[in-house]
């Protein structure tokens, strides 16, 4: 593969993606985090690279015929971006799904969208049918050489923005991303370590290097849309197996987590994919490193960015949901909110439920919300209740806020 002569062919469409020191994840990692924001690139993400790559080295013949391909959203914009560029016709399937914004961003491009099935393998099917059908030629948004070519670009960007880096941290879905860069970071430096992370709802890389072949899981679970892949491309698992030196997974709780420092603290907005080389970067082992987390993608619904940030700030420890037992007296409200504010958090929502039947016959549940500093804070507040002789028990959050009351 010549990823050199791939990086001129996609110079005049792509956007400059440089990248940003991370103190935050670098406090939190022990490691030195350098962020390659692909959900800065044109498109949204980093998928316009090997599509691009691609289509442009089609024939004649096949242009004429237009194109097709599935996705479950950033590879459907890189077809239909760059076919448009290109002047040809574009159909894209997508699961239905599919987040809205990347739904109608596909559009926008110029391409037809056909919504089928309700994960990437069933609009794989689909567009299948349709290529033999209508004669499209297909660009798979993975399983291809050209595709695998475009998206190592990214590789070449890093080491020669970085040329002492020494970990690069890729997202894998279908396997093409990390095949690429895997591929061309161990060209021009042999010692770079590469690590894969995958949604543990959907890990199909890691059930394929247990069994050393590949893999059809049952099911493709996560919030993680962009990634959810049953099975992984047969080109990439063998990329993988001989440049990746590990693959881990992570949940979706630390998915939330990701997202959420994510915008906090560097003001960017990524897709929940995207965010799964951040949210691995506390199960890396190295210590002391210059390490490179390729954020892929940026194409989120609203309504998810909302979901994302209220689970992320549960998982942070910086929103508290509890419920305390008091009796049901007038003034008994009022101690409570005293409480709250005694050790300076603040009461996001509060209700109360007298007919529940609890031990005693005249107390009542008070159900409360409080924004707290973290996890130290919530400590705090507990001692405080339990001082005043009340009770706390959590009622909504991780496991490890009920462990710790």
């Amino acid at each position: 593969m010549n990823f050199t002569t791939a990086r001129e062919h996609l110079k005049s469409v792509l956007l400059p993606t440089h990248l940003i020191y991370s103190p935050l994840f670098s406090e939190e990692s022990g490691n030195k985090i350098y962020i390659k924001p692909e959900n800065l690139q044109k498109t949204g993400a980093f998928k316009i690279r090997g599509a691009y790559n691609k289509i442009l080295k089609l024939t004649e013949e096949e242009k004429k015929r237009g194109v097709i391909a599935s996705s479950a959203g950033n590879h459907a914009q890189g077809v239909a971006y760059a076919a448009r560029e290109l002047g040809i016709k574009a159909v894209i399937v997508m699961p239905k799904t599919t987040p809205l914004i990347k739904v109608q961003s596909t559009k926008k491009y110029g391409a037809e969208v056909v919504l089928y099935g309700d994960v990437y393998d069933d609009a794989y099917q689909k567009a299948k049918e349709l290529e033999e059908k209508e004669g499209y030629v297909f660009v798979h948004p993975f399983n291809d050489p050209d595709v695998v070519e475009g998206q190592g670009t990214i590789a070449l960007e890093i080491l020669e923005e970085l040329p002492n880096t020494d970990v690069i941290v890729v997202p894998i879905g279908g396997g093409g991303l990390i095949s690429g860069i895997a591929c061309a970071a161990k060209q021009l430096k042999p010692d770079i370590k590469i690590v894969g992370v995958e949604p543990s709802g959907a890990a199909s890389a890691t059930e394929a290097l247990k069994k050393n072949k590949l893999v059809t899981l049952p099911e493709a679970n996560t919030i993680a849309d962009g990634t959810a892949v049953k099975r992984i491309g047969e080109l990439n698992f063998d990329f993988i197996k001989q440049y990746v030196d590990e693959v881990v997974t992570v949940d979706d709780y630390e998915l939330t987590e990701a997202f959420l420092l994510l915008a906090e603290k560097h003001k960017l907005i990524a897709e929940n994919s995207g965010v799964l080389p951040l949210a691995a970067l506390k199960k890396l082992t190295d210590r002391g490193k210059n390490v490179v987390p390729v954020v892929s993608g940026g194409n989120i619904d609203v309504l998810m960015i909302s979901s994302m940030i209220g689970k992320g700030l549960v998982s942070r420890d910086r929103i508290f949901n509890f419920s305390v037992s008091i009796p049901d007296y007038p003034g008994e409200l009022a101690k409570i909110t005293q409480i709250i504010g005694e050790v300076g958090a603040n009461v996001v929502k509060l209700a109360h439920n007298q007919f529940k039947n609890l031990s005693r016959f005249r107390d009542k549940e008070v159900l409360i919300t409080v924004e707290t500093n973290g996890t130290d804070h919530i400590q705090q507040l507990v001692r405080a209740f339990k001082d005043k002789g009340y009770e706390i028990i959590t009622k909504i959050g991780r496991a490890s806020c009920r462990e710790r009351v």
